[in-house]
């Protein structure tokens, strides 16, 4: 599929079928989504993947009984680090090995400096994972569509409960994003694509006004 047409026909959808999504083609998918950038390229992102029936069940319950938890063929849990310094000595060391430093003194120097966000308040923490997890989410989502594979992201849930069951803590849980093969007749694909607020409207050059 082309880009342009991957952007425009890409769209929430809430109806799959019965397929499966198979571990060669959720690895082809997350391949993809780890190509998307993030904030000093630490990728504090990562990336729970539920498909037992049972699972999704009690995951439902988790996001306030929304049905299309348990209608797809999984949901993906985008969890944030709240450690920006998590992966920081392996990322700048590459840097410098690969030239983006012009020594490994410098990149001993940003893994310092990046250790010190962890006396942060927490939520900028919070704000900071959150900002990289949700371009990973974004890229995960339009990557899926270019194989086939429709999504639906979600935010309504209770996030508490999430990090109780799971275990995460230590990880902001960002959304959830439904996965599945569209079904043939699914409502969301066949309906004239809802409105989007125009360029005009959206768009300010210089300076802005609400």
């Amino acid at each position: 599929m082309e880009t342009e047409e991957t952007i425009r026909t890409r769209r929430s959808v809430h109806q799959y079928s019965d397929e499966p999504l198979d571990d060669e083609t959720l690895t082809e998918l997350f391949d993809r989504t780890r190509r998307a950038p993030s904030s000093f390229n630490l990728q504090p992102w990562e990336f729970l993947v539920v498909r037992d029936d049972d699972n999704l069940a009690e995951l439902q319950e988790i996001a306030n009984g929304q049905e299309h938890v348990t209608d797809a063929a999984a949901v993906v849990v985008v969890l944030g680090n709240l450690d920006p310094a998590a992966h920081a000595a392996e990322v700048f060391t590459d840097w410098a090995e690969k030239g983006y430093l012009p020594n490994q003194e410098e990149a001993d120097g940003l893994t310092q400096h990046v250790e010190s966000w962890r006396e942060q308040d927490t939520s900028e923490n919070r704000l900071w994972t959150a900002k990289s997890a949700s371009l990973a989410a974004m890229t995960m989502m339009t990557a899926a569509w270019d194989m086939g594979i429709a999504s639906c992201p979600m935010g309504g849930f209770d996030g508490d409960a999430l990090t109780e069951t799971y275990g995460t803590d230590g990880y902001e849980p960002v959304m959830l994003v439904a996965l599945g093969y569209p079904a043939e007749d699914a409502d969301d694909l066949e309906r004239e694509q809802k409105s989007r607020r125009s360029v005009e409207e959206i768009t300010h050059f210089e300076s802005f006004e609400a």
